[in-house]
């Protein structure tokens, strides 16, 4: 058996996912055929060709682009319908996934909590052998006042299986800090909290989502790796990191996967994570993510194990799941 086939085998977890990054293309390109955008995109052809990035803002602009097709609260039960059995299918069991219903609402005008809503019902309508959470995605772009609003309504919605929340967007334009507030709040909805940092930009992003935002997790942290005390930090306190390699090649983050900082953060014993982020947008799977760290950066499957053990261990799951989890990886 193949080393391929061998991770292909693995029960496997992820928790820095976008489910609007996930729509496998045949079902994104059943909602641009719905909008009549075929004169832009003829084809899913070059609806795979649209998505090649320049640099990260480039991709963030494609991202808002995808959305655009994203329109009613149907679409929402569609797409995440077909993430789910996407993800059933590469043999993922858990999953605490990003959504971020207030793009939608600034582009569309439609309600967070209805769009929850929907998401939750096409994500349960696949659910056979994964267990799929959320994580409401306060996208920071649209400012700490809009988050707050958005925290609000989402906190009606925690039957929907919604346990943390995020900033994503343009991290090189708005930093953590003015979030800190809206960070307290969730945590006194007893929400955990994520933050992306150390992406699109430094090592300033990562200490200012510790030290200000106070968070339980960091989403990417690559660039942390400028920073040898902020390395040091991370170690010591077992900070999560929610590692995203492929992601980071292809946004331009890192020039080549060999000189992504996950080989020496986990030698040095961080607590990293493997992930795929926009899996869909990126060309990517988690199975392709750990063949090329084993093709890349000589990643051993007994390592990779590892990693997904670690990635368990960063989950916001209760304890017997956690258990189950690792039992299931430990017997494959």
């Amino acid at each position: 058996m193949t080393l391929s086939q061998r991770i292909r085998n693995l029960p496997k977890v992820e928790i820095h996912l976008h489910l609007e990054g996930a729509i496998p293309l045949p079902a994104l390109w059943e909602l641009v055929k719905k909008y009549g955008a075929t004169d832009e995109v003829p084809d899913i052809a070059t609806l795979a060709d649209k998505f090649r990035y320049r640099d990260f803002p480039h991709f963030l602009e494609t991202w808002m682009w995808k959305n655009g097709f994203i329109r009613e609260y149907d679409d929402f039960t569609f797409m995440a319908a077909a993430v789910a059995e996407d993800l059933t299918h590469q043999n993922i069991r858990y999953v605490e996934a990003f959504h971020s219903p207030g793009d939608f609402h600034e582009l569309h005008g439609l309600e967070v909590a209805r769009i929850t809503e929907a998401v939750r019902k096409g994500l349960d309508s696949q659910r056979a052998g994964i267990e799929i959470r959320l994580i409401a995605d306060l996208t920071r772009d649209f400012g700490p006042d809009r988050a707050r609003g958005w925290l609000a309504e989402i906190a009606g919605t925690q039957s929907m299986q919604i346990v943390g929340i995020g900033i994503g967007g343009s991290e090189h334009n708005h930093p953590p800090e003015p979030y800190e507030g809206v960070y307290d709040e969730a945590r006194s909805l007893g929400l955990r909290t994520t933050a992306h940092a150390g992406e699109a930009a430094g090592p300033a992003s990562v200490w200012g989502a510790l030290r200000c935002l106070k968070v339980d997790r960091i989403g990417h942290g690559t660039r942390a790796a400028e920073d040898p005390e902020l390395v040091e930090f991370l170690l010591q306190q077992k900070v999560p990191i929610e590692m995203c390699p492929i992601s980071n090649l292809r946004t331009g983050v890192v020039e080549t996967l060999a000189q992504h900082p996950i080989r020496s953060f986990f030698d040095k014993g961080l607590l990293v994570s493997v992930n795929t982020d926009d899996p869909k947008m990126f060309d990517t799977s988690l199975d392709a993510e750990y063949v090329a760290l084993a093709n890349e950066l000589s990643f051993s499957l007994t390592e990779i194990k590892k990693l997904i053990e670690n990635a368990i261990d960063s989950t916001w799951a209760d304890e017997p799941t956690k258990t189950r989890l690792k039992t299931e990886l430990a017997e494959a």
